[in-house]
């Protein structure tokens, strides 16, 4: 991620329904909608056949507020809940410290492939 810590990971885990007309272009929407917000870092997303997890990262508790406010991301949210989840959970973390690890950067089991970002 690179981004100056602390900051804040937005989690969004859910359950969609069978129901799928517009979701993906809705989906793609909001990923382009949350580029363009202030405070926005980044976005990492992942969905296998049932549960889907979206971690959406922010600068402060007042961006991810601004992100919930904003009107179109509101409608899409109000069709998530009408059609397209069956179940959805949302919890917002601080991130006060990240680390990864790089196949490509030394060998697997090299200091350098598992590095702390300051």
């Amino acid at each position: 991620m690179n981004a100056q810590v602390p900051y804040y990971a937005v989690i969004f885990t859910s359950v969609r329904t069978p129901a799928a007309e517009g979701y993906d272009e809705a989906s793609r929407r909001m990923m382009e909608l949350a580029a363009t917000q202030s405070g926005f870092i980044g976005v990492e997303s992942a969905r296998d056949s049932g549960l889907g997890i979206t971690v959406s990262y922010w600068d402060s508790l007042e961006a991810i507020s601004g992100w919930k406010r904003n009107a179109e991301h509101r409608e899409v949210q109000e069709k998530g809940r009408s059609t397209w989840y069956e179940r959805f959970h949302v919890r917002i973390a601080r991130v006060e410290r990240e680390y990864e690890f790089r196949r490509d950067v030394g060998t697997p089991d090299s200091p350098e492939a598992l590095s702390e970002i300051p």
